[in-house]
Order: C-alpha cells, then sequence, then structure tokens
C-alpha cells in the first residue's frame, strides 16, 4: 500500500496541462470518492459514481445509497446538460443523456 502525499476532499480547483480541474466531493460508491470536471471543456470525470444507463454500486464496504443519489442529484443540477460524461466503467455519455434515459436518475424526480 501507498501512502497519499495529498488528499483531495472536494472543492478544490487544480491546473494540470493547460486545464483548469474543479474537484467535486462526490460520496455514495464510497465515502471519498471525487469527480474532476473540467468546465471549459464540459467534461466530467465521474469515476465510479454514474455510468452510461447505471450508476455506481453501493453494497461495498463505506457505499450508501441516499449518499449517492445526492451526489448525483449535485451533479445533474450544477453541471450542464451537454457536458461529457466519462465513467471509470461502460461508455462515454453526458448528463443530458443519462437524465433522459438512466433508470437510476428516476429516483432524482421521484
Amino acid at each position: 500500500s501507498y501512502d497519499a502525499e495529498h488528499t483531495l476532499h472536494g472543492g478544490e480547483r487544480l491546473e494540470l496541462a493547460g486545464f483548469e480541474i474543479d474537484v467535486l466531493f462526490t460520496p455514495g460508491h464510497s465515502p471519498g470518492h471525487v469527480t474532476f470536471s473540467i468546465p471549459e471543456e464540459r467534461a466530467a470525470f465521474s469515476g465510479d459514481v454514474l455510468f452510461q444507463g447505471s450508476v455506481g454500486r453501493t453494497d461495498l464496504p463505506g457505499g450508501d445509497w441516499p449518499t449517492l443519489l445526492e451526489s448525483i442529484r449535485m451533479l445533474v443540477d450544477s453541471l450542464p446538460e451537454d457536458t461529457v460524461v466519462y465513467p471509470g466503467h461502460m461508455g462515454i455519455t453526458s448528463l443530458g443523456a443519462e437524465r433522459a434515459s438512466n433508470p437510476f436518475l428516476a429516483e432524482l424526480t421521484a
């Protein structure tokens, strides 16, 4: 195992390779999960929170379904609909496509 030299908690802005990257705290799949958003590119690297047609698992240690839903709600409410989502698994998608067809997001409007 390795010890992290720095940890991210959400709210940070990173500069990497000429991009400004916002760190968004998105727990639920795991307690310390973050999503990386590049607003200028309308891109988000969602890791294991939001997938094409699905969402991250919450049956693993530290997972929590209500917390995951709140994290997804925050992403959907705060990022533009045409944001391209690069998940940790499955295909590339957009927030608009997931809002329109992801069955797990139906709970956000229920």
